[in-house]
C-alpha cells in the first residue's frame, strides 16, 4: 500500500512539474531523482546502449553531431535494434552540425525504421539565405519510455576524434548526465517538441495535405499544436517530490518562452553565491549581465574560477574569450586553460549544492540563438563528485597570471573592439534581440 501511495505522489508530482516547467522562466525543481554523472563518450555511449537496448516503447534522440565512428556506431546500431523490434524510434539531427555526413547516416536509420528529421536542413544552397539558419540545435537529449534520460554536452562522436584536426592523442573533455525521475518528464516533452518541430519543417506540404483531407481537420490542428509546443502552466505548484535530497530541474533555451532561463539560471546562482564559482565554457564571451554577476562575486569574497580551452579549435572563439580576460583578472576572477586535451565541457557549480551540467557554452550562440538544454542539480553528493572532476582538470591546466597584462594598449583595445563588432554583427545578422 505504502509503495502504491509512493508511486502515486511520483506520478502527481511529474504531471504538475510537466504542466509548470514550460510555462515559467525559470528553474523549477522537483525532487525525487537521481543524476548519474557520465565523462566522455566512453562513459556516455554504452549507458545510452544500455537504455536504448532496454526501451519497449519509444527513444527520441536529439543531437548536433552524429558522427561515423565506431565509438558512435554503437548507439546508431542500438537504435535500428530498437525501431526493428517494433518500438518507436525518433531521432532529430541539426542541419548545420551534420553538414556533409547526413546522407549516410539518414539512409541507415531510415532502412532500419528510425523516424528521422533534421532541424533547419542546409542540403540546399537556397536554405542558407532563409530567415533563422543561424539558430541551431545544439542539445543532446535521449529519452527512454520517457522514463530515462540522458542531457549533457556530448555529440555522438569518438572522444578522440575532432572534426577540424582529426584524431588526437588525449580524450576530449566532456560530461553528461543519466537521469531518472519527476524530471524526465520536462526533458521528454523538450526532445519530443524538438523533433515534431523539425518533421513538421521538412514535410510541411504533406502535414498541410493530411490535415486539407483528413476527417475532423480542426481536432488534427489541435493535436499538432500540441507537439510542437511545451505545456503550459495553469497556476498550479509543484508538490514535493518522493524522498530524495537530490532535487533537480531541466532548462531549455529554445526561441520561444524559455529565451533567456538558461542564463538567468547562471546569473542568479552566481549572485547569491557564498563560497565559490567554479565554470567550465569551451566558449566564452558573456554578455555584461553574466561579467557583472562574476566581478561582483568575487568582489565580495567568493572565490570564482574559470576553466576555458587551451588548446584551440576556433580561434575567433579562442580572441573573443580572451579579450575579456583583463577585466575579469582585474577583479579578483582566476581563469585557467585547459591543455591535455580539447575542451568541450559546459558544467559549472556554485557553493557546496548546486551544479549543471549540459550543452549550452557562455557565449551568445547558446544563451541568444541555439536550442540547449541543461540539467541543475541541487545535491551535496553530486557536486562533491563533479567538482572533484573539475579540480582534476585544473591541476593540468594554465593559470593565467593576473600580474600579465592581457591585450593591452592600442592593439588590444581594437581588438577587442573588433570581436565586439563580429558578435554584434553576427546577433544583429542571426534575429538576436535585446541586449547582451
Amino acid at each position: 500500500m505504502a509503495t502504491d501511495a509512493t508511486s502515486a505522489r511520483a506520478a502527481a508530482d511529474r504531471s504538475a512539474l510537466e504542466q509548470l516547467w514550460g510555462a515559467v522562466p525559470r528553474p523549477v525543481f522537483s525532487g525525487g531523482n537521481a543524476v548519474r554523472l557520465l565523462r566522455g563518450g566512453e562513459e556516455l555511449f554504452p549507458a545510452l546502449v544500455e537504455a536504448i537496448d532496454e526501451a519497449r516503447h519509444e527513444v527520441c534522440l536529439a543531437t548536433y553531431i552524429f558522427h561515423d565512428d565506431l565509438a558512435a556506431d554503437s548507439v546508431t546500431q542500438a537504435l535500428i535494434r530498437a525501431a526493428q523490434r517494433g518500438v518507436q524510434v525518433k531521432v532529430v539531427l541539426d542541419g548545420f552540425g551534420m553538414l556533409g555526413r547526413l546522407s549516410e547516416l539518414q539512409r541507415r536509420l531510415t532502412e532500419g525504421s528510425v523516424q528521422v528529421a533534421v532541424y533547419r536542413p542546409l542540403d540546399r544552397w537556397w536554405n542558407w539565405l532563409q530567415p533563422g539558419q543561424l539558430r541551431r540545435l545544439h542539445l543532446k537529449l535521449c529519452v527512454a519510455d520517457a522514463q530515462i534520460a540522458f542531457v549533457g554536452g556530448i555529440n555522438l562522436m569518438d572522444d578522440r576524434f575532432d572534426l577540424n584536426h582529426g584524431w588526437t592523442d588525449a580524450p576530449r573533455l566532456d560530461f553528461a548526465v543519466r537521469v531518472t525521475g519527476p524530471v524526465v518528464g520536462p526533458i521528454h516533452q523538450a526532445t519530443i517538441a524538438a523533433w515534431s518541430r523539425a518533421h513538421l519543417g521538412s514535410a510541411f506540404k504533406e502535414e498541410a495535405l493530411a490535415i486539407v483531407r483528413g476527417a475532423e481537420p480542426m481536432a488534427r490542428v489541435r493535436r499538432l499544436i500540441r507537439r510542437l509546443r511545451l505545456s503550459r502552466g495553469q497556476g498550479m505548484q509543484v508538490t514535493p517530490g518522493v524522498p530524495s535530497p537530490m532535487q533537480a530541474a531541466f532548462v531549455l533555451r529554445d526561441n520561444v518562452r524559455q529565451r533567456r532561463t538558461i542564463e538567468r539560471s547562471y546569473i542568479d546562482a552566481i549572485a547569491k553565491a557564498g563560497k565559490r564559482v567554479d565554470l567550465v565554457s569551451p566558449y566564452f564571451y558573456p554578455g555584461r549581465s553574466f561579467r557583472r554577476a562574476l566581478k561582483h562575486a568575487a568582489q565580495r569574497g567568493v572565490a570564482v574560477r574559470l576553466l576555458l580551452q587551451g588548446k584551440v579549435d576556433y580561434r575567433i572563439a579562442s580572441l573573443a574569450a580572451r579579450a575579456l580576460y583583463d577585466e575579469l583578472l582585474g577583479q579578483g576572477v582566476r581563469i585557467f586553460e585547459y591543455t591535455p586535451a580539447y575542451l568541450h565541457a559546459k558544467i559549472a557549480l556554485v557553493d557546496d549544492d548546486w551544479a549543471t551540467v549540459g550543452s549550452s557554452n557562455i557565449d551568445p550562440l547558446s544563451l541568444l540563438l541555439n536550442l540547449e538544454a541543461n540539467v541543475i542539480v541541487r545535491d551535496g553528493d553530486f557536486n562533491a563528485q563533479l567538482s572533484a572532476q573539475f579540480d582534476a582538470a585544473v591541476a593540468v591546466s594554465d593559470e593565467i597570471d593576473p600580474k600579465l597584462k592581457y591585450r593591452t594598449g592600442v592593439l588590444g583595445a581594437l581588438r577587442r573592439a573588433v570581436v565586439a563588432w563580429v558578435a554584434y554583427i553576427y546577433l544583429r545578422v542571426a534575429g538576436a534581440t535585446g541586449r547582451y
